[in-house]
């Protein structure tokens, strides 16, 4: 009765389900290490932050360039604000309340990159702190202290350059002068006059109305929405396999119940094509050769 199952057809079946079903749970348990993977990452940078706080903070050309280690570690550079180029980054949220970042410019002296050439008096971007409003409301932005002149030694949390995925980016452009949508190197060329890190600071002490800007974490590390993605993945693939599954054992079954029938016997009713009407045939012809049990 399972003679079926050696046929070429059935042979294209099986074979099919024999790969298809370790490919989705192959592909299923790989997401899930992923997942896996962020989750253990995110527990990693829990523990390195509280141990970072109490560390003492190291000098910014030893952290440069940023990676995924030496984000959110501290650091330390020495300088002087650019007080002419004082910007505000809109469309922040800090505790869930909307509002904007001041960022001043350091101009850092001496010393080397992270390349290992000389920094030729680069700025790094500074982001001094976060106030609550709107960065168009005058009397939002009035509350925003000026940047201490003089040399001044920052100390806060290194971060990597944004780019148009990072949250809270914007990129719809038309910002008003003295606003920047994202913090970046690139978005800041075209802003100032000398060369900028590819990276930034945020302050661990906020002057006057602001509030400290907590450090992110690094690109793809994390429990982000991609790593929900991640989790996702890894269900839709185990269906996936439970699929194939399914659809062999009930063609299977389909197809030993047909195997079954026909060795009783039992032949399935041949489908017969509805005919059309005679146009040429007259309703007293139709009635004339009506059985007689549909006339009684």
């Amino acid at each position: 009765m399972y003679r079926f199952l050696l046929t070429p057809r059935w042979w294209v079946i099986n074979v099919f389900t024999l790969l298809a079903i370790p490919v989705c749970l192959f592909m299923g348990s790989w997401q899930l290490s992923r997942f896996e993977t962020r989750v253990n990452t995110h527990n990693e940078q829990r523990n390195e932050a509280s141990a970072e706080q109490r560390a003492a903070a190291r000098p910014l050309r030893d952290l440069l360039p940023v990676t995924a280690k030496t984000s959110g570690e501290r650091a330390t550079a020495t300088g002087r604000y650019d007080t002419a180029h004082q910007l505000l980054v809109p469309d922040r949220r800090l505790d869930d309340r909307d509002g904007f970042y001041v960022l001043t410019l350091l101009r850092v002296d001496g010393g080397k990159d992270g390349d290992g050439g000389k920094d030729r008096n680069k700025a790094l971007p500074v982001v001094r702190g976060w106030l609550p409003g709107d960065a168009d409301d005058p009397a939002a932005t009035a509350k925003v202290p000026a940047p201490p002149s003089g040399e001044v030694t920052v100390t806060g949390a290194l971060q990597a350059s944004e780019h148009q995925g990072s949250d809270g980016v914007n990129t719809r452009g038309g910002l008003p002068r003295g606003q920047l949508g994202m913090i970046s190197a690139a978005s800041l060329v075209n802003l100032v006059p000398y060369q900028v890190y590819d990276a930034w600071v945020t302050s661990s002490e906020a002057p006057g109305a602001l509030k400290p800007v907590p450090p992110r974490a690094a690109e793809g590390t994390g429990l982000d929405i991609k790593a929900f993605q991640n989790l996702g993945y890894t269900g839709e693939w185990f269906v996936f396999a439970g699929f194939v599954l399914f659809m062999w054992f009930r063609l299977f079954r389909r197809e030993a119940e047909t195997a079954r029938d026909l060795a009783l016997g039992i032949t399935p009713p041949e489908p017969t094509a509805p005919t059309a009407p005679d146009p040429d045939r007259s309703p007293d012809d139709a009635e004339r050769t009506r059985s007689p049990s549909a006339t009684a």
